[in-house]
């Protein structure tokens, strides 16, 4: 692989054509092994792909190596993988290799080729030799792996294909008279393409008038308090919050996990090991400031499932693509709440309680064969499934309520914060108990329901008959939101830690329904839930939570000039009720090919990621999931292959005319001097 400082100009790439790949992180990286596998040198000729991103390639930005050690991939090892297998249903070549896991048995051996883990920092080569299959990695360990990959992916490339990386920002795309697109960097330099994909990754938002942050930031900048809006955790700024003072913070899913590392073992403490077997205790370093935290629900996401299924294996039931299909069909307006809820409901039911009566037959009264019977016959939510249900369960508490496993809190009511910790250890405690162990495995059952579910879900969104109230609410918001709380939560050990903050002092849990308000007279930030009584007041706030995807206000250079050039244009979804800005750059479903502000596709850009109108499932792939980011990645390698090779075709075609043309136009000029000459 070549690393290059300056960038190489297409006309003077010794007649190659060339693809430039916006982004190096996962999917950049992702992208080019398929483009690797897909090449062919007779079809496509001599090819150079460009990777430009400021970041280290494989790892981009969010799993950078510059970062705290602290910090960690929010799946298993053994859930992790970066190369397509016997599952994937794509058209070019399967090309297997290692999961994480695996990629750290085989470094660990030293079998891994181009990898020398004597050579590694001694912390990550530590990590790597205790790798097991339910180990959740450090961002930096993730790092060596993605890392790895791309060195894979672009050692690979056969003769014909070159691989260059630019370490630089890309400003904006345009595209010259020719057709070819000119790429900007912020050094200065320029590259002249023929074919560009963005593979951005995640984009954060700028705050912009109109917005809550910007009524937040502008408060907190007018009282000298300090505000954090919703942001990647590990590139925001916390050093206005100081040791000691308190600081509100909204939000219990991962973005605040990751905060609460970083304010309190990130500033020197430390967690030990406390008197009692498995429970942890934390002992500051007075750099901490005092953490008051809440949310909707008021409790953290659960806890990510470890155990694995005892019973029968997991098979859909109630919501399958064809079902999805036929209730899309049936309805000429969708709203999610009536139409796919109770069969998602009823779907996550069929998985947990599946699992509970094939894999736990000592804790039912009746067999699975005749209590799904009855799940057949009954509403999700229904009193009468209700009433099936306690009667065929040894304990009630086995029950799984969705209503209340949505809203644990809902109705509880305190006096003082020490009521609501007692009470949110409890159910901390708990849901480790039943997420963590194998005597519990149905939470595994749950978890694979919700998602598949989630996944076959992805695919009816752009459907064309939407409510936009329930498209934008219970869908982008709710629906999202409920999957992260069950299926996205963090590893056991980071609730352990909670706790053991919980105890020491550090965090004080506020409940739910959480509403954070300016007092101008006082020139600070005031916070009331409706768990507790009392109201708290701050002079920081923080939002802690990802930035929604907003292409519009994007901090990325390159998407919003994407925008404003009218060579792509925000998706909005077209409703009988209306329309929806979705905040996603519109590209079409069949080859990621970017759309146009006029409605046309553009014959040279491709755009995959988050921030796109195609499916996003997750950050990684799972093995042997047929994973939609492998197939999308397939698909548009193969797409820009053809396109470069009939941008090849045309120019030859071009030059042959152009040839010949020059040939009959000189010809009698030739004949006609040599008369003269002969006069002469």
């Amino acid at each position: 692989m070549t690393s290059a400082a300056r960038l190489i100009d297409a006309d003077s790439s010794k007649g190659a054509r060339c693809i430039a790949v916006l982004g190096a992180g996962p999917r950049g990286a992702g992208l080019l092994e398929r483009i690797v596998a897909n090449y062919d040198a007779d079809t496509t000729g001599q090819l150079v792909v460009h990777l430009i991103d400021p970041h280290p390639p494989g790892a981009g930005r969010i799993w950078r190596d510059a970062q705290s050690g602290l910090l960690k991939l929010n799946s298993l090892a053994a859930d992790v993988t970066m190369f397509t297998d016997e599952t994937s249903t794509i058209e070019g070549p399967v090309r297997e290799g290692p999961s994480l896991v695996e990629w750290a048995q085989l470094a660990t051996n030293g079998e891994l080729p181009g990898y020398d883990l004597d050579e590694e920092d001694p912390l990550v080569a530590a990590e790597v030799r205790t790798l097991g299959p339910a180990s959740f990695p450090t961002r930096r360990l993730q790092s060596r792996y993605l890392g790895w990959f791309f060195e894979q992916a672009a050692d690979a490339a056969p003769q014909g294909l070159t691989v260059l990386v630019h370490t630089a920002q890309v400003t904006g795309v345009t595209t010259l008279e020719n057709g070819s697109q000119r790429v900007e960097l912020d050094t200065g330099d320029g590259l002249t393409v023929d074919v560009v994909v963005y593979a951005l990754g995640h984009s954060g938002t700028l705050v912009h008038e109109g917005t809550r942050a910007a009524e937040l930031s502008d408060f907190a900048a007018r009282h000298d308090l300090a505000y954090v809006p919703p942001s990647f955790t590990a590139d925001a700024d916390f050093s206005a919050v100081e040791a000691g003072e308190p600081v509100i913070v909204r939000g219990l899913g991962l973005a605040a996990v990751d905060l609460l590392v970083l304010l309190t073992e990130g500033r020197g403490g430390t967690f030990v090991q406390g008197a009692e077997e498995g429970r942890l205790t934390y002992l500051p370093s007075g750099r901490e400031p005092r953490i008051l935290v809440g949310s909707r629900r008021g409790v953290p996401y659960h806890s990510k499932v470890t155990s694995v299924l005892q019973g029968e294996p997991f098979e859909t039931r109630y919501f399958t693509a064809d079902i999805a299909r036929e209730v899309v069909a049936q309805h000429d307006i969708l709203d999610f709440r009536t139409h796919f809820w109770p069969l998602l409901a009823k779907e996550m039911l069929h998985g947990y309680y599946r699992e509970l009566f094939t894999g736990h037959p000592e804790r039912v009264r009746v067999s699975w064969v005749e209590f799904r019977a009855d799940l057949d016959r009954y509403g999700a939510q229904s009193p009468e499934l209700h009433e099936a249900v306690v009667a065929a369960l040894v304990d009630p508490s086995d029950e799984l309520d969705i209503e209340t496993f949505d809203h644990p809190l809902r109705g509880a009511a305190a006096t003082d914060v020490g009521s609501v910790s007692v009470a949110l250890h409890d159910y901390i405690r708990e849901d480790l108990r039943r997420r963590n162990s194998q005597g519990n495995s149905e939470s595994q059952g749950l978890f694979l329901a919700l998602l598949f579910s989630f996944m076959t879900f992805v695919e009816f969104q752009d459907a064309p008959n939407w409510s936009p109230a329930s498209l934008a609410g219970d869908v982008r918001v709710w629906w999202k939101g409920f999957f992260s709380y069950v299926a996205s939560g963090p590893p056991g050990h980071r609730l352990d830690e909670l706790l053991a903050l919980s105890e020491a002092g550090v965090v004080h849990f506020l409940g739910g329904d959480l509403r954070v308000w300016e007092d101008e007279e006082a020139g600070l930030f005031r916070a009331k839930g409706t768990t507790l009584e009392r109201q708290f007041s701050a002079r920081a706030l923080i939002d802690a939570w990802l930035p929604d995807s907003d292409v519009a206000h994007t901090d990325n250079e390159a998407l919003r000039q994407l925008i404003e050039s009218g060579e792509g244009r925000e998706r909005i979804a077209a409703t009988p009720e209306g329309s929806l800005a979705t905040g996603v750059i519109e590209v079409r479903r069949a080859d990621s090919r970017i759309v146009q502000s006029d409605g046309t596709v553009h014959l040279r850009r491709f755009a995959v990621g988050p921030y796109t109108s195609n499916p996003f499932v997750g950050a990684f792939s799972r093995p042997r999931t047929n994973a939609v980011s492998f197939r999308e990645n397939d698909a548009v390698a193969l797409s820009t292959l053809r396109l470069i090779g009939e941008i090849s075709r045309e120019n030859e075609e071009r030059e042959q005319h152009e040839h010949a043309a020059e040939h009959h136009y000189r010809r009698p000029v030739r004949r006609a001097l040599g008369g003269l000459a002969r006069q002469s």
